[in-house]
């Protein structure tokens, strides 16, 4: 092998490549694959059933004060498919589907209507009973090979209602909406019902259905999905924090690969863009932007920002220092290993010219565990565990 380094060999055993080259073709090819692969998502319903709020949560936006929210209302707003991008993950997009409460609704022809073979699968929405269009609706789809998920919303407006009754018991309603569900929906056999709240999702069954898309999306999907779905529980946050720490491979030979391959003519130079774009998909991933923190300080009256204030690395990517990461290209004046070691105390300038696979790997792992570290003290400071 034409290196000795042995952090470079185990890499390059890691990959399943025999030689140095074609393992950092294959961690460049993997690591594009992971931070770029396209997920959409459907989201449809009849009018009224929530389907704007819904898409907002996913995006992790505010139904009335954020700019690019969807639009919500009593009355259909959609006449047509309209697509949300993921404000921190563009490669991830959520449709907003016309209703489906027409007398007149024909599966088949709504289906062609809305272009359904550009989704990877469809979220049906409800806020009162599952009907006759939601079942044709669901037997299309199955017709044509794709996935489908039912999503009874609305459920924080049932329990308040319910509150003020004698007797009232939170997990008899749950399993009464649930089983009422399913009844309405016995023509599909069996179907998974999930039970959510579109403002409060960490409450109820959204985490359950995160938990069924990941085992029924192909990997390089599933990794789009982590990456841009909602921080909801402890185990959550785990999961995407494991979900990155398998990709520091396939980033360290990515962004390090041209230095330790010696080429005549090739820059030595790492390609710190790369890092940079790992870090500010874990910054966003694991909630520490200051949209999300802002908005979860004020549900538990804490002031969470400053555990961001206290890191160099994450004050630099909320003060969109390498905020345009998204558009690597863009970054070329910031993209420097001495800029990326400078966020890191004791690591000192390191120059480009002798930058090693070693030194880059460290720094991946480093930085990862400092946003994760505090994202995890966020969650502790403000309770969150202790109240889902």
């Amino acid at each position: 092998m034409e290196s000795q380094d042995p952090a470079v060999v185990e890499a390059v055993k890691a990959s399943g490549e025999s030689t140095l080259e074609k393992a950092t073709a294959k961690a460049k090819e993997r690591f594009d694959q992971l931070m770029n692969v396209s997920l959409n998502i459907a989201v449809t319903g009849k009018t009224g059933s929530g389907k704007s709020s819904f898409i907002n949560a996913l995006r992790g936006l505010n139904d009335e004060d954020d700019d690019g929210a969807a639009l919500t209302g009593v009355t259909e707003t959609t006449k047509e498919p309209t697509m949300y991008e993921h404000p921190a993950v563009p490669n991830v997009k959520i449709w907003d589907l016309p209703g489906i409460g027409s007398p007149k609704f024909k599966a088949n022809k709504y289906l062609k209507d809305v272009n359904f073979h550009i989704y990877d699968f469809f979220i049906i929405l409800n806020s009162e009973r599952f009907m006759e269009n939601d079942v044709m609706l669901a037997k299309e789809i199955k017709k044509q090979k794709k996935n489908f998920y039912f999503v009874r919303s609305k459920i924080d407006n049932d329990i308040l209602a319910e509150q003020r009754k004698k007797g009232f018991d939170e997990q008899n309603v749950l399993s009464k909406i649930r089983k009422d569900c399913q009844q309405n929906l016995k023509e599909l056999g069996d179907p998974k019902v999930f039970l959510i709240s579109s403002f409060e999702l960490e409450n109820y069954d959204f985490e359950l259905l995160q938990k069924s898309l990941e085992e029924e999306l192909p990997e390089h999907k599933r990794s789009a999905l982590l990456q841009a779905w909602p921080v909801c529980s402890a185990e959550s946050l785990e999961k995407k924090i494991k979900m990155f720490k398998g990709m520091i491979w396939a980033a360290s030979l990515a962004s390090a690969g041209i230095a330790v391959i010696p080429v005549p003519g090739l820059s030595v130079a790492c390609d710190a863009s790369i890092m940079l774009l790992f870090f500010t998909r874990c910054y966003y991933a694991f909630g520490l932007d200051e949209r999300s923190l802002t908005r979860l300080s004020e549900k538990v009256n804490k002031p969470l920002l400053e555990h961001v204030a206290k890191s160099k690395l994450a004050s630099a990517i909320r003060e969109k220092a390498v905020a345009r990461i998204q558009v690597s290209a863009a970054l070329a004046s910031l993209a420097t290993i001495e800029y990326v070691a400078s966020l890191f105390p004791g690591v000192g300038s390191v120059a480009a010219a002798g930058i090693s696979f070693g030194t880059t790997n460290y720094l991946l792992r480093e930085g990862l565990n400092e946003l994760a570290e505090i994202a995890r003290k966020i969650r502790k400071e403000a309770e969150l565990d202790t109240l889902c």
